[in-house]
């Protein structure tokens, strides 16, 4: 058993508080618009210029001019207001938005980073991801736990260039949950239904702590 990438951004979810500036990143992440919890208000920014995204819409309501970083069609909301990317970015730079949910290729134990590009394989460009690993107050990585060829993600150093030093908060992945402070070592705190913490060893590279 493991969780799906709707359980990995509902779980992500769960770490929003009322009041909070949300980034979120390409992939898995975006669908934290569609798990946040009732009762919390939380403001969704995208670095494409919009603050204040709504859910996805249902097929048949979609605008092709609303869009998130990712290309994928959005809704807006009452209180939606545009921007341009200097001022997106001063938002980030500025320390003004709170969290940021990310994709990864790989995480190290100390927290490193590594999403923006593999060598040798086309990218359009850095994006956003070093702005906000840099300017967001707390950063969570959610990824799948082992690459398409079984390799584990959460190694003991990156080996793709850096997109940030000791930054990732906390990792969610369809196995498990760890988290930390910027001074100690992960630690795995939850893991999937049906999943072991010997599971999840044999699967990582990376040294955690057990607090499960």
């Amino acid at each position: 058993m493991s969780w799906t990438r709707d359980d990995m951004a509902a779980r992500a979810a769960k770490e929003l508080r009322d009041g909070y500036y949300v980034n979120l990143g390409i992939g898995i992440p975006t669908l934290v618009a569609n798990h946040i919890p009732p009762g919390v208000e939380v403001t969704l920014q995208s670095e494409n210029g919009m603050l204040g995204i709504g859910p996805f819409p249902f097929a048949g309501d979609e605008d092709a001019d609303l869009i998130n970083a990712g290309k994928q069609t959005i809704s807006e909301l009452p209180q939606t207001a545009y921007f341009d990317s200097a001022a997106s970015f001063a938002m980030i730079r500025g320390g003004h938005i709170d969290l940021t949910v990310l994709g990864a290729m790989e995480v190290a134990q100390n927290g490193d980073i590594a999403n923006w590009m593999i060598p040798g394989k086309m990218i359009k460009g850095m994006g956003g991801a070093m702005d906000l690993v840099a300017g967001v107050k707390k950063i969570i990585v959610v990824m799948e736990h082992n690459a398409k060829d079984g390799s584990p993600k959460f190694i003991p150093a990156c080996t793709l260039p850096l997109t940030g030093k000791n930054v990732v908060d906390m990792i969610i992945t369809d196995l498990a949950v760890f988290q930390r402070s910027h001074t100690s070592a992960f630690k795995l705190i939850e893991v999937a239904p049906g999943v072991s913490v010997d599971d999840i060893k044999a699967k990582t590279t990376a040294h955690f702590e057990v607090a499960v």
